[in-house]
Formats: C-alpha cells, sequence, structure tokens
C-alpha cells in the first residue's frame, strides 16, 4: 500500500512538470506536447524499467524509478539549469527549479519505501541487481537525451539559479556603465585561461572546462595559424555567469574566443567555449 500511495502522488507532480515542460515548448516556437524517444536504446531502458509487474516484483519497480530514472532526471534538469542562459531564459530556469525540488523529494521518500521493504538480505541483493541492470541500459542509451550521461552533481544541495524579480538588478542594467567589474577570482583565472590559449596549452586550457563542455572549439583556435597577442575585448554578466570574449591574432590570422563562466565546487570554470571567427588578413594593396 505504501508504494502505491508514494507513486499516486508522484504520478500528478510529474504530470505537472509535463503540462508546463508542454506549455513552454510553443513559446520557443517547437511543437506542443510532442515527444519522441531520443534512440532505440532509450526505449530498450524503458521499455525495462516497466518490466516488473508482478505483486512480487514491488522491490524492481520502485529501484527502477526512484533509483536509476529519477537520479538521472535531477541531474540532466540541474545541468540544463546551469547552461540555461539566466537573462533569457527565466521561463524555462523556474521549471526546472520546481522539477529539481520535486525529484530531489521524489528520490528521499522512495529510499524511504525501499528502506521498509528490502528487509532481507535477499531482497537487498535483488534490488542491487535489478539496479546495475538498469544503469547499464541507461549509460548505453546516451540517457534519455542520448547525448550521454549529465555531469554528476554538486555535493551541494544548492541550486546555482538566480530566479527572482530583483528590481535593483532591473534598474542597474538600464544604466549604462564603462565596464563591469571582474571578481578577483574570476580575473586570476582568465589570466590563467588566456595565457593558456596564446601558448597553445591544450591541456592548460582542458584544465578551466567545466564538466561537458568540449575542447574541440579551442582546438580549431590553436591549431588555426600563428597567434602572436592576446586581448580581452568584451565582458558582460548574465546573472551570475560571466560572458567573455578574446581577440588572438598573429601575422597570418586572427581568431575571436567566445566563452561563458560559471562559478562552482572548484571555483570558475567555463560553462561554454565557441570559436567566434578566424579571419585571414587582408593582403596589402600593391604601390602605385
Amino acid at each position: 500500500l505504501s508504494a502505491k500511495l508514494l507513486l499516486g502522488r508522484h504520478v500528478w507532480d510529474l504530470a505537472q512538470h509535463a503540462d508546463a515542460f508542454g506549455k513552454r515548448l510553443p513559446e520557443l516556437r517547437a511543437h506542443a506536447q510532442v515527444s519522441e524517444p531520443a534512440s532505440d536504446r532509450v526505449v530498450a531502458f524503458m521499455d525495462a524499467l516497466e518490466e516488473p509487474e508482478a505483486q512480487q516484483q514491488t522491490v524492481e519497480r520502485l529501484v527502477g524509478v526512484y533509483r536509476v530514472l529519477k537520479p538521472h532526471l535531477l541531474a540532466s534538469y540541474h545541468d540544463h539549469l546551469v547552461r540555461a542562459n539566466p537573462v533569457y531564459e527565466p521561463p524555462t530556469r523556474r521549471i526546472l527549479v520546481c522539477c529539481i525540488d520535486d525529484e530531489r523529494r521524489h528520490i528521499a521518500a522512495g529510499e524511504t519505501i525501499l528502506g521498509h521493504l528490502c528487509v532481507t538480505p535477499a531482497l537487498t541483493e535483488r534490488a542491487g541487481a535489478w539496479q546495475r541492470r538498469l544503469e547499464g541500459l541507461l549509460t548505453a542509451a546516451g540517457g534519455v537525451t542520448g547525448d550521454g550521461l549529465p555531469p554528476a552533481l554538486p555535493e551541494s544541495n544548492d541550486v546555482p539559479v538566480e530566479t527572482s524579480d530583483d528590481a535593483r538588478e532591473f534598474i542597474r542594467l538600464e544604466k549604462p556603465t564603462a565596464s563591469w567589474p571582474i571578481p578577483e577570482e574570476l580575473r586570476a583565472a582568465l589570466g590563467a585561461f588566456g595565457d593558456s590559449l596564446l601558448a597553445r596549452d591544450r591541456e592548460a586550457v582542458a584544465r578551466w572546462l567545466a564538466p561537458g563542455v568540449s575542447p574541440d572549439p579551442a582546438r580549431e583556435a590553436l591549431g588555426a595559424a600563428t597567434l602572436t597577442s592576446l586581448r580581452l575585448v568584451a565582458f558582460a554578466r548574465l546573472g551570475h555567469q560571466r560572458l567573455v570574449k578574446w581577440r588572438l591574432e598573429g601575422p597570418d590570422a586572427s581568431v575571436t574566443v567566445l566563452s561563458r563562466w560559471a562559478p562552482g565546487p572548484e571555483g570558475w570554470r567555463v560553462a561554454m567555449l565557441d570559436v567566434a571567427r578566424i579571419e585571414a588578413p587582408h593582403p596589402a594593396l600593391p604601390r602605385r
């Protein structure tokens, strides 16, 4: 009975999540209430998740939901939240914050019920074996998105999001400013990262990237041409994150590198990296 009551209440919460995402999609110029699995492997994972239907398989059913699927969804929501732009995606971020709070509550409640049900070593072993099987299928599927498993959640339960209607921030944004102040810790990180770009030190560059950020744009920039100078040409605040643009120049090319920095447990890290432009110098005009 406890498992049925738990699932019944949580199904209602999940229906609210689906409804919120469905209403948000048309605002993003996507089809509402349309969902397709990322791949056949995702379908295989979901089919396996739903296999335990017998009365004696309540433990397996709960393990699949509360120890495999929901922790994965929680990590996926958190990863999306960290990468969502706080300036023009507040509605999406608010939905994600709500989903994250609910999923954390669901997982904790599910663990309580599982602890109540797994009263013998045999049941505990069954739960572990089923969890390992489903985790293997989920990993093979690349997560529910098919793009790979999201980074592990930070140890802190704090959600790095600014969703409040801070009127003082809005007033400040309408005022022109000569330059944005750079936090001292970030200033040091930017200096080290810029030096790594100019020195073509790919390993040093990679150390400043947040989990899941591809170093490929940096490789493209570093391998493009001979670069002899570096300038930080733009810096702006986007909520708790910072947008930074560098200009690398040399005798045979100029490269513009765009990055978005976010604070985390290990300090400031690059949450997005892109090569905005690679230009070859214009040939000198012939003398007349």
